[in-house]
């Protein structure tokens, strides 16, 4: 019987290093979390424990009791990162804000460090991955500089946690959860086990004190947050970095806010100066012309709520080889080789299967959305037969494989936007609600009709134009 018990007792456990489930028996795959290869063993068989009802720490009240005001945000001082987090950084909340290297998020962060800070509230920076003085040189670069803001190169946890007893912080900037590590626990800095403890304590120590915290945290090559999917789940706002290295656009898009909407985009411009917000970021996406040219088109793309006007370009060019080149830039490749099919079959251009086609955006902007399936498709057109498309005209909408052309949401978001800019007309799908005043709105069924805007193609019918919301016909296809 005593062999039988010592055997249970040293059979090994198995741990799941992403949501800590634990199992006596090794599975490929975690059944919690339902990730591969993250069951790793841990030692010895986990003892079955049972916890005595003790004192609570405040008695539970009906909720309409409690008292909202603890949870009301403050204002980071930077206008596009309280759009995404709701209104500003709540007391106690954790924030995590991951990106690629060198997209910008220790600058963003150090800027919102200094326009925070002040004598009630003071913030703590702290740098695991540069000394204090490389800090300092960013600082008098960017202009983040306040007698209130305290700064701290440490990649020990006790060491962190002592500055917070010392400088009593409101909010808490850690650069980055990764490289700071516990010395109670084995593994080296950036491990599952040492992210996890240095989180942990982390949170906890800013649900105590109310303190808000801002973490920064890595990508891997694939783009996701590196360390345990425990981490995500812990913190209260996770939010991503995002831009391309080459152009000065950088997008704040939410992930998951406790707080807020999960559907709002911050805009930022990026120079050597530092990183400024973008109230009204479409002026990055045009090309400001006094003539058109062929093979460009506008449409309105949403990013999250935020509608963005950008602009499409294509190029088609004789081939020299017996494959011709399908290259973008800015655009998903599929569906640009999707709105080729689409013109050759239905819109019967038969001059692209043999031409090398090039087609990008403007100003780095990303367009993955159907609704700029028109755009596109116009833009492809204008390039093969040189003909440049009517001056102010936006596209908007998804095009199917038959086609048609297809209703998208917010459609009076996007044309509102482009009637903002100086825009006075629009293609769109049928049906498409209340049009701003001075807008004249082209409804098109297919590609067919869209197609009939070229200066050389010869409209039938009438189309229906709106404007201020009443309704009227307007001879031929003109824009």
């Amino acid at each position: 019987m005593a062999s039988r018990k010592s055997s249970a007792k040293d059979r090994p456990s198995y741990r799941c290093t992403e949501c800590g489930w634990t199992t006596a028996k090794w599975l490929g795959r975690c059944p919690e979390c339902h990730a591969w290869g993250t069951v790793e063993e841990t030692g010895g068989a986990p003892a079955v424990r049972t916890t005595a009802p003790g004192r609570v720490s405040a008695p539970a009240l009906p909720i309409a009791q409690v008292d909202a005001r603890q949870a009301e945000a403050r204002s980071t001082g930077v206008p596009e990162l309280d759009r995404v987090l709701g209104g500003g950084l709540v007391p106690g909340a954790v924030v995590l804000l991951a990106g690629e290297p060198g997209v910008g998020k220790s600058t963003l962060l150090l800027d919102v460090a200094a326009k925070a800070a002040t004598a009630e509230h003071r913030t703590l920076y702290v740098t695991g991955e540069e000394s204090s003085g490389q800090v300092r040189m960013r600082a008098d670069r960017i202009g983040a500089l306040s007698e209130h803001l305290y700064l701290a190169a440490e990649t020990d946890l006790s060491a962190v946690l002592g500055h917070l007893d010392e400088v009593k912080p409101g909010l808490l900037v850690m650069d980055s959860v990764q490289t700071v590590a516990s010395p109670e626990i084995d593994g080296a800095p950036g491990g599952v086990a040492q992210v996890r403890e240095v989180a942990g304590a982390l949170i906890r120590a800013s649900k105590e004190r109310g303190m808000a915290t801002l973490l920064v945290g890595h990508v891997t090559k694939d783009g996701t947050i590196a360390g345990p999917r425990l981490l995500e789940h812990l913190v209260d706002v996770v939010l991503h970095f995002e831009g391309d290295r080459h152009a000065r656009l950088r997008l704040v898009r939410g992930v998951k806010n406790r707080y807020g909407a999960t559907d709002e985009v911050g805009c930022f411009e990026l120079h050597d100066e530092g990183i400024v917000g973008l109230a009204d970021p479409s002026g990055l996406f045009l090309t400001r012309r006094s003539e058109p040219v062929p093979g460009t088109c506008l449409t309105v793309t949403l990013e999250g709520r935020r509608p963005l006007v950008a602009e499409v370009q294509a190029l088609t060019v004789d081939s020299q080889i017996p494959s011709p080149r399908r290259t973008t830039s800015g655009l998903e490749t599929s569906r640009v080789s999707m709105m080729l099919a689409v013109l050759e079959q239905r819109g019967r251009i038969h001059a692209l299967g043999k031409r090398d086609i090039y087609s990008a955006t403007v100003g780095g902007v990303k367009l993955s959305e159907p609704a700029a399936d028109l755009a596109v498709a116009l833009a492809l057109a204008s390039a093969a037969g040189d003909i440049p498309l009517p001056k102010n005209l936006v596209a908007i909408g998804e095009v199917g494989l038959a086609g048609e052309v297809r209703r998208v949401t917010g459609v009076q978001r996007r044309l509102s936007e482009a009637a903002r800019l100086g825009f006075t007309h629009a293609l769109v799908p049928a049906d498409p609600g209340r049009i701003p005043d001075g807008m004249r709105v082209l409804e098109v069924a297919d590609v067919g009709e869209a197609l009939r805007v070229l200066p050389t193609g010869r409209p039938r019918g009438a189309g229906t134009t709106r404007g201020g919301g009443a309704s009227r016909t307007q001879e031929g296809a003109e824009a």
